[in-house]
């Protein structure tokens, strides 16, 4: 089981997915910026995403799309390694050189992510706010915020609020772990699919077009919970009273749905998804090829091409 968790394969695996993420956030950031913006921002019009990039640079200037890259990128680092670390590591403790299987690529991919979000998600919490601040919204009770960096931004969180606050958006998190979950097994299986039991490297295409089919489906079903999910990492809401924490966050998340479909219809729930999509089936897609590629080249190095092809 140790060697399992601690090996260099799983770490190969982990600084693969990093790099891989870190290089496919970078190139399509200003679509993420655009998603950030109409779910956060109640009274932005959705408009197409291009139509909003525009808006965001007339308004706030040619580097608007970037605000905020350091600290997403940082935190997108960390949490993909931590991912990809327990994924992998989990699978070999799991199946022991055996075949896996869709339930079992669910299983451990939401394992991973139970782990990954209690691990990460005081990072997502200060990244949302560093990249949306200095923004102009459309709704008027958005208070301003004023962090010098990812360091202060912490210190002025849990003076201000209490550390507490750094797990905001922790339950919905916790649900969307789904999202990884789900992509996961999708990916593995599609790659099973394309295999069809022959040991064998799948091309560029085929990895870029299973893993944009992934994500995409992923996040599609997620949707509506992430949308609550910036909201909550942004800290501009009035959170319930109630005594118990798993309550409360029921509650807050209740209301929050519950305001949304109110102010816009059943479709506010999917506010800024044409954005969401756009950005992170291009990433996703883009980052499972560098990470395959990156593995790939890191295995045969090593002299382990065989097991690459295997996994």
């Amino acid at each position: 089981m140790s060697d399992a968790v601690f090996s260099y394969e799983s770490l190969v695996h982990a600084l693969s997915g990093a790099m891989g993420s870190v290089t496919a956030m970078t190139v399509f950031f200003p679509l993420d910026t655009a998603r950030l913006r109409l779910q956060v921002d109640e009274n932005r019009k959705a408009k197409s995403t291009p139509a909003i990039l525009t808006e965001i640079i007339k308004e706030e200037g040619l580097l608007a799309p970037y605000r905020g890259w350091f600290p997403v990128i940082c935190s997108l680092c960390c949490s993909n390694f931590v991912y990809f670390y327990c994924f992998h590591s989990l699978k070999a403790a799991w199946l022991k050189g055996k075949q896996s299987a869709p339930t079992s690529d669910l299983l451990i991919g939401i394992a991973a992510g139970v782990i990954n979000v209690l691990v990460t998600t005081p990072l997502w919490v200060v990244n949302t706010r560093l990249k949306l601040q200095g923004s102009k919204f459309r709704n008027a009770e958005i208070r301003p915020t004023n962090y010098s960096g990812i360091l202060d931004a912490f210190m002025q969180i849990i003076h201000d609020e209490g550390v507490g606050a750094l797990w905001n958006g922790t339950f919905p998190s916790l649900l969307l772990v789904l999202n990884p979950g789900i992509q996961f097994m999708i990916y593995e299986g599609l790659k099973r699919q394309l295999r069809r039991g022959v040991p064998r490297e799948l091309s560029s295409l085929e990895v870029f077009i299973i893993g944009a089919v992934a994500k995409a489906v992923a996040t599609t079903v997620t949707y509506p919970l992430q949308t609550i999910q910036s909201i909550l990492r942004f800290g501009q809401f009035n959170e319930s009273q109630e005594r118990s924490r798993l309550l409360s966050s029921l509650r807050t998340i209740k209301c929050l749905l519950a305001n949304r479909v109110r102010n816009s219809g059943m479709w506010g729930l999917f506010k800024g998804l044409e954005a969401k999509l756009l950005q992170t089936v291009l990433t996703a897609a883009l980052m499972f090829l560098l990470y395959e590629k990156i593995a790939s080249c890191t295995f045969r190095v090593m002299g382990m091409s065989n097991h690459y092809k295997k996994r």
